[in-house]
């Protein structure tokens, strides 16, 4: 095996613990509006979907003239809680030391554009990353595009990229691009289904993922 020269990672439930503020954000928008509330595994599988698949599949009961409304009451009860969200204990260490050992870093997200700014604003991990890909400039996951683009611009080949992500959208999508997937068993999706998807290895929690990433940079 070759190693790796550009690290991709997704980032809800990645980097950042936001997944119980977005469940809730989702349950919260559909009690507003008298719709049916997923439960929070329904909610937290959604994680990482461009917002459309996202909505049919969590809000199944929710129709096209209702949408603007819940879409403003996600954000509402999303954006109230925005300032408490944190990285998860060890990443911003973990970055730093990949990007010292000459690793290049991306992220793909599900987040739309001006959410990752954000995010990557109230980090202050803005420097970290040389490429991005989100969810609304291009396909969404399990769709590979995210990934062939960021190839693209990074110029490596496949083969010198791996992608982690606590989703199996994410697995999903780093194999339909032909690049190595690994999964966080912290995040969105429960352990058993990122192992039924496509994947390299399933780390248990930051410092393991951080320790199996450095041994494998170029």
């Amino acid at each position: 095996m070759k190693p790796y020269s550009v690290i991709v990672f997704d980032w809800d439930g990645t980097l950042m613990d936001s997944t119980h503020s977005i469940v809730a954000a989702i349950q919260g928008a559909c009690r507003d509006l008298e719709l049916r509330v997923p439960t929070a595994q329904e909610a937290a599988w959604v994680i990482g979907l461009s917002l459309e698949p996202a909505l049919r599949r969590a809000v199944p009961d929710l129709t096209a003239s209702m949408e603007p409304l819940f879409l403003e009451r996600y954000r509402h009860h999303y954006l109230s809680k925005d300032t408490q969200l944190k990285l998860f204990d060890g990443v911003p260490e973990m970055l730093s030391d990949l990007r010292a050992a000459g690793a290049t870093l991306a992220v793909a997200t599900g987040k739309s554009r001006v959410g990752l700014n954000r995010a990557l604003a109230s980090t202050a991990l803005h420097g970290a990353f040389a490429a991005t890909r989100t969810a609304d400039e291009t396909f969404g996951k399990p769709h590979p595009g995210m990934l062939l683009e960021l190839i693209d611009e990074l110029m490596v080949e496949p083969d010198q990229m791996v992608m982690v992500g606590d989703t199996s959208h994410d697995l999903t999508m780093a194999a339909n691009a032909g690049v190595h997937g690994i999964g966080v068993a912290y995040g969105a999706h429960p352990e058993h289904e990122l192992r039924a998807c496509p994947h390299h290895t399933i780390a248990a929690d930051v410092p393991s993922l951080h320790q199996w990433l450095r041994e494998r940079i170029a």
